[in-house]
């Protein structure tokens, strides 16, 4: 599969290097690509380095992982290259203080609505998922393929998505929990009762049962 990673901080740096090392083509893209050159020389994974709209264009799938502050300018930077693509949505609003539907602090979205839902009317084109938001980069490292799997939630409405983010969330060693539609993606970003919090695969079921209540 061929993927490009759009913002490549501490978490899309490292998404993008597992998914090179777990045999994908990957092209990873940042605001100033020729410092992102030369940080990626010093990696033995296989990356490329392109400007976001290239970037874009080249992923079959698009991990998409700036900071919430320049999200929409990193959606107008693709150019509308993320029509009809699956777009993998790693980001996470920035909390405001006020509290979101069902008493969830620190949603800053309009209306109740999660991020996902935002991105998804900055660019309805794309076929959006959520996946990779609740935990950081150095937990998912230290939790990477060791038994019992780390849940990596998946909120998506398009099938495309979720079969998209379940096989790359399985090639780099957790185990993919589907949560719901994009309204869902309240529980994991800011403020909801399942970012950071770290669950085995098993128990899984449990805790997004009890998570629900709090969703309106």
């Amino acid at each position: 599969m061929r993927i490009g990673v759009i913002g490549a901080g501490r978490l899309g740096g490292t998404l993008a290097r597992w998914c090179a090392e777990s045999g994908h083509e990957v092209a990873v893209t940042s605001r100033h690509p020729e410092r992102l050159r030369a940080e990626v020389g010093r990696d033995d994974a296989p990356l490329r380095v392109m400007p976001v709209p290239q970037a874009a264009a080249f992923g079959d799938v698009v991990i998409f992982s700036p900071n919430w502050s320049s999200a929409r300018e990193a959606i107008d930077m693709t150019g509308g290259a993320l029509v009809d693509k699956v777009v993998i949505d790693a980001t996470n609003p920035e909390p405001d203080g006020a509290p979101g539907p069902g008493g969830l602090a620190g949603i800053g979205m309009p209306d109740g609505m999660s991020g996902l839902e935002t991105l998804i009317e900055w660019a309805p084109e794309a076929h959006w998922a959520k996946a990779f938001n609740t935990m950081s980069a150095e937990v998912l490292s230290r939790r990477r393929g060791h038994d019992p799997l780390l849940t990596e939630y998946v909120c998506t409405d398009q099938r495309d998505a979720r079969e998209a983010a379940t096989r790359i969330i399985r090639d780099l060693g957790f185990a993919p929990f589907y949560v719901g539609g994009p309204h869902a993606a309240l529980l994991t970003e800011t403020g909801g009762p399942l970012r950071m919090l770290e669950v085995d695969v098993e128990d899984a079921t449990d805790v997004l049962a009890e998570a629900l209540t709090t969703l309106r």
